[in-house]
């Protein structure tokens, strides 16, 4: 399903196009990536975004968190990854500390579209100011709400985030904020599935959820996990695609097409 052949012929994905995908209640499927190859194979298989997540600290770099990640380490890898894709969406990860400020955001920014190649930046948390700017100048930006792993120290330990109905609200309106300010798309990461379902059906931006139910308008997963390749434990709302495949390709397919079809994420995935 989506597969194709002629991959130079086509264009890449645009944010009119994965807006229209949600108005047409299409899934979008989405996959890190932090490299060449891995982009050309995500890529072929039809997946219509990749991430250049700075979770790169961990499965790449072998770190315990995200927070040693730098503007320079995402820099190389998500110009790895947008020289080898053909039409997939590039979105690329502003790391720890880049963003403190919205001209620290902007120069940052920058860097990853100008040296990247991203199409779009994602920033963690309720940075309305950051976001505002970056759009102003024509930064396309992505949001990120519920578990926010570059506040794993404030946080205390990797959790689901908006069970009590105060942490829920919150997240709500953060994401109408988000929206308001200009943000393009929106990642939930970690919070319950009736919480990313209302947000979803609230905003006309698309919703992209990482253990957050099959409701959200896509999904994404870290590509180690679903591969189960990880040094680490695979969290519970990732799934191993490579148990009923022959090889890496046919893993990558299987989730989109599981992702498109509203097979993935199933109940046991979800909070």
């Amino acid at each position: 399903m989506n597969q194709y052949s002629s991959i130079d012929t086509l264009k890449p994905l645009s944010i009119i196009d994965l807006s229209a995908m949600k108005q047409r209640g299409e899934k979008i499927s989405c996959l890190t990536a932090y490299d060449a190859a891995f982009s050309a194979v995500i890529d072929k298989a039809g997946v219509d975004m990749m991430l250049v997540g700075d979770s790169l600290g961990m499965v790449i770099q072998g770190r315990d968190t995200t927070l040693p990640v730098t503007i320079r380490d995402m820099v190389y890898h998500t110009r790895c990854v947008s020289n080898a894709r053909r039409r997939a969406f590039v979105i690329a990860d502003l790391p720890f500390m880049t963003y403190a400020t919205p001209i620290i955001a902007a120069k940052n920014a920058a860097k990853l579209m100008q040296a990247g190649g991203a199409q779009m930046v994602k920033l963690e948390g309720p940075r309305i100011d950051c976001v505002r700017f970056l759009v102003d100048q024509g930064i396309p930006v992505c949001g990120h709400l519920g578990l926010l792993p570059q506040s794993i120290n404030q946080l205390g330990s990797y959790k689901v985030q908006g069970k009590e109905q105060a942490a829920a609200d919150k997240i709500f309106a953060d994401a109408q904020q988000l929206q308001q300010a200009g943000a393009g798309l929106l990642v939930l990461e970690c919070v319950p599935a009736t919480l990313a379902k209302n947000i979803s059906a609230q905003l006309t931006i698309p919703v992209i959820g990482i253990g957050a139910g099959v409701d959200c308008d896509g999904q994404v997963l870290v590509l180690y996990d679903m591969l189960n390749i990880g040094i680490g434990k695979r969290p519970r709302f990732s799934r191993n695609f490579m148990s009923d495949a022959t090889n890496i390709e046919g893993a990558i397919i299987a989730y989109h097409q599981a992702v498109k079809q509203s097979r993935f994420p199933a109940a046991e995935h979800s909070f």
